[in-house]
């Protein structure tokens, strides 16, 4: 299959220069190279910039609430496992208001690939703090600079039990791309938080400061993602050097609830939704 088979009509409403075209870009690509007609593949997004992506891409699509993604997707592989259903979040979508959700869907390990655009920032909403944003920085909201803590979602996801954590760049719509189709492919919860310059709302996080410290954890010497200490370690690393690609990868893969035993526990729900 082609990117042009999965093109719609819709006018995109990002801002020139988002980062959120280089994702769109991405998932694209991994859609043709995975080979599954539209009708087989189900988007689902919650609010925000992010969750608009699913209006750019010919497939099932499901808009549901702020931070109420993840339960919607669960709902929909539940009901339907032969569907490959992808989740395309904001940080404050998935992070912020999604967050309870976030841990339980790892912790269930539900085969569904979750796509993070991460800015840093509340986009739709005009600029507020999100959980990933870093101290210090004044929005029009934190006027004084943010007091709290960066939250590192990869490292909430490997504690957590996430069996396929990676990081991509929007830039690099090519290593994305292929982030994305290995997330596919996992069996289980695969989270793909992706860097993602906002260039409204967010003058700090920018194309060129990222493309100063990004590197490919992959090319290093050390690089072992089935190794939890490592994971967790690498997950760690942010400010002058961020590591990108698959950081941890669980060897052997872990059950999920698509698996024998995970229907067997909810086939009481699969009857509810299934004639």
């Amino acid at each position: 299959m082609d990117t042009a088979d999965f093109k719609t009509q819709d006018e995109i409403a990002w801002c020139p220069g988002c980062g959120n075209f280089g994702i769109l870009n991405a998932v694209k690509k991994a859609l043709a190279q995975l080979g599954k007609p539209p009708q087989e593949l189900m988007l689902v997004s919650g609010i925000g910039q992010a969750a608009k992506l699913p209006h750019y891409i010919k497939a099932n699509c499901f808009n549901g609430l702020h931070g109420r993604a993840l339960p919607v997707a669960t709902g929909i592989k539940i009901a339907n496992r032969q569907l490959t259903v992808l989740v395309t979040t904001g940080d404050g979508d998935c992070y912020g208001e999604g967050g309870n959700h976030f841990i339980h869907a790892i912790r269930r390990n539900i085969d569904i690939t979750v796509i993070v655009h991460d800015n840093q920032i509340y986009g739709l909403t005009k600029g507020q703090a999100s959980p990933t944003t870093d101290e210090g920085l004044k929005t029009a909201v934190q006027t004084g600079g943010v007091i709290n803590a960066h939250l590192s979602p990869l490292t909430l996801a490997i504690a957590a039990g996430a069996g396929f954590v990676a990081r991509g760049f929007s830039r690099d719509s090519e290593s994305l791309s292929g982030l994305i189709l290995a997330g596919i492919r996992h069996k289980g919860f695969a989270l793909i938080d992706v860097l993602q310059p906002c260039v409204t709302f967010n003058k700090k996080n920018t194309h060129e400061w990222y493309s100063q410290r990004v590197y490919q954890a992959a090319a290093q010497p050390d690089y072992r993602p089935a190794d939890l200490v490592w994971a967790l370690t690498k997950s760690l690393e942010w400010g002058e050097r961020i590591p990108l690609g698959v950081l941890y990868q669980a060897d052997p893969p872990q059950p999920d609830y698509s698996g024998k035993s995970g229907v067997d526990a909810l086939a009481p729900l699969v009857n509810l939704v299934q004639p």
